[in-house]
């Protein structure tokens, strides 16, 4: 199957105490992070992809606009489910939900485009050799 609006993927896991924001703020509040959401909706739309894309592709992450709405606690499982919405040439659209074992607790969109690995190797070297000889 070719990246076609209507394709979707979600997985589940259980919040962990790495996954709350309480080494942050040093307190015993313990639940699920914004930015673990957001890792979690970028994992999930890779993996939504991936198996669609020709051998030698990936795809980068470059927009996130997501709404938390509601705390989970450490313990409770969180689903969160992508569905590909829009494919202009290389830019993907997702919308994402995400569901605790009680409520939605997250919604938005995700924006992915599709690379060639292979192109983007120079590219980067090229980034590294610029910020090596500038710090030098």
């Amino acid at each position: 199957m070719a990246l076609a609006p209507g394709l979707k993927h979600s997985q589940t896991v259980t919040v962990t105490e790495d996954m709350t924001p309480s080494h942050l703020r040093g307190d015993a509040i313990r639940v699920f992070a914004t930015p673990e959401m957001v890792r979690l909706v970028e994992q999930t739309a890779i993996q939504c992809a991936q198996p669609h894309l020709a051998d030698g592709q990936t795809t980068v992450g470059t927009v996130v606009h997501l709404k938390h709405l509601a705390a989970t606690p450490e313990g409770m499982r969180v689903t969160i489910t992508v569905e590909l919405t829009e494919v202009d040439r290389r830019r993907l659209g997702f919308t994402v939900e995400v569901h605790d074992e009680m409520e939605k607790v997250g919604e938005g969109t995700h924006e992915r485009f599709v690379i060639d690995r292979a192109a983007r190797v120079p590219r980067l070297q090229q980034k590294i050799d610029a910020w090596k000889a500038k710090r030098s």
